[in-house]
């Protein structure tokens, strides 16, 4: 049952606690993130909302996903982590490009693909995926780690050629979980992201109710959890 899982997670956490969270929206994620930022040592933050946070700085992003009106939202999470004391991980360059058809999640012929920092997307250009730097540095974080939570994707990994960022993450989870750290994967990307690259039988659990997973972490009583526990 996910319950028992995050329960777990989020009552008896073995440290140190790192939390990787991706997608393209910081709104769909900032209860869970503020929540998350009470509870965990280090917080990844990847994927689209990776030029939020750089547009909130002054960035220039050219054509990557943002949300303008949650720039602010953005520098508070920055201000929440560094009073709680929580390593806040984002990415600091990005995989880009001028030609990705999200129909066919295939790259245009002729289009460009560049790696460059993530707050410097040249006009005409889209943050796709997390650079290798990025990589190296969310790897580097989840290393040594003893509890792992892991929700949305580091880029477009649909398409093959913007698999490495989520890779990246999927391995280092991979390798933290061989040496004894208790891994919970949840949301369907992030499902796929494993299935996709082969890992998963190399973490300890696998959440495919995503909705409910994320509702739990936020700190959401879930009715048919609390009927169970009688609550």
């Amino acid at each position: 049952m996910p319950s028992v899982h995050v329960d777990a997670v989020l009552s008896n956490i073995k440290r140190p606690f790192v939390a990787i969270m991706g997608g393209s929206k910081v709104s769909s994620k900032i209860g869970i993130i503020e929540n998350l930022l009470g509870k965990v040592d280090k917080l990844i933050l990847c994927g689209g909302m990776t030029y939020t946070f750089s547009k909130a700085h002054g960035g220039e992003i050219g054509d990557s996903i943002v949300e303008l009106d949650k720039l602010d939202v953005a520098l508070g999470v920055e201000e929440l982590a560094k009073k709680n004391g929580v390593e806040l991980v984002l990415g600091s360059d990005c995989t880009a490009t001028n030609g990705l058809d999200f129909d066919t999640m295939t790259v245009k012929a002729g289009a460009e693909i560049i790696t460059c920092p993530a707050n410097k997307v040249p006009a005409g250009f889209e943050g796709v995926d997390a650079g290798p730097e990025s990589q190296k540095a969310f790897a580097e974080a989840i290393k040594g780690a003893k509890t792992i939570l892991w929700n949305g994707p580091a880029g477009v990994f649909e398409c093959d050629a913007f698999t490495a960022g989520s890779r990246a993450i999927g391995n280092a989870i991979a390798e933290a979980t061989k040496n004894g750290a208790f891994s919970l994967i949840g949301g369907g990307d992030s499902v796929a992201c494993v299935n996709k690259f082969g890992l998963a039988d190399q973490v300890s659990y696998i959440s495919t109710g995503g909705g409910a997973l994320l509702e739990a972490i936020e700190g959401k009583v879930l009715p048919g959890v609390a009927a169970i526990k009688g609550e």
